[in-house]
């Protein structure tokens, strides 16, 4: 036995390869079933697939590669919160210094943005695949929900992520989508059936006032960062449950 099967033979037996990867049951259906379920890695997966529902034709694989794409975004915008300042004074300034300064930052800027505009395309054919498909229908009409929840999120990702950079095409994109916001039934005070004033309407929550300014940013920077990423990693744990759960759709 020489050097490498040794050493494959030492990690494969050792406690911490055996409580990830766990193996040497008998090829039952059961035990596959048990062995999905109790390793680290396979136990995200349906127990049973169809086969043809595991073909590249039929899923697209637009499920996982938004799930890729959210990752890199992270990635991505993590890196972008070491230079950058969520204030007026200094938010278009830090974008220009990451364009020119910064090594690969123009780069590092580029992937989030076009990974962003990437992953609504994948979101929305991967809503798309699944209608085709019917995979909304029962059992599955709770992951549906949840997958609608999850479109909605990403649409709000990308357009509080507008505000940040603070230039001309920012401010009046705000300007545009804040306006339509004034104009929400019931919710905006310009809109039909008002229930609310110009000053408790959804878009004085979203400005933190009436005009687009420092409070505007800042609030729109803690709605990119924190409160609907959140929301987007518990959605996608609740959805992966369920893809468990459910298993894979079949073909109509």
């Amino acid at each position: 036995m020489n050097l490498i099967d040794i050493l494959k033979k030492k990690i494969t037996q050792s406690q911490i390869w055996r409580s990830l990867f766990r193996h040497g049951y008998a090829d039952t259906e059961r035990n596959r079933s048990l062995q999905v379920n109790s390793n680290w890695v396979l136990h995200f997966h349906p127990v049973k697939v169809k086969a043809y529902s595991a073909k590249f034709r039929y899923v697209w694989c637009m499920g996982g590669i938004t799930f890729f794409l959210f990752l890199v975004l992270t990635v991505t915008g993590i890196l972008l919160m070491f230079y950058y300042h969520p204030v007026t004074e200094y938010a278009y300034q830090d974008m220009k210094y990451l364009q020119s300064d910064i090594a690969f930052g123009n780069l590092l800027r580029n992937i989030h943005r076009w990974g962003a505009h990437l992953m609504v395309v994948t979101v929305i054919f991967h809503m798309l695949r699944v209608f085709l498909t019917g995979s909304y229908k029962p059992p599955r009409e709770f992951n549906w929900v949840i997958g609608v929840s999850l479109l909605v999120s990403t649409l709000l990702m990308s357009f509080t992520g507008y505000l940040l950079p603070w230039d001309q095409l920012a401010y009046w994109a705000i300007t545009v989508g804040t306006n339509m916001a004034k104009a929400t039934p019931f919710l905006g005070h310009e809109g039909p059936f008002p229930l609310v004033t110009k000053y408790n309407d959804v878009a004085f929550i979203l400005l933190g006032g009436t005009e687009i300014g420092g409070a505007a940013l800042l609030r729109f920077y803690v709605l990119h960062v924190v409160f609907i990423p959140a929301i987007m990693i518990i959605g996608m744990g609740v959805h992966f449950w369920r893809i468990r759960k459910d298993g894979i759709s079949g073909p109509l």
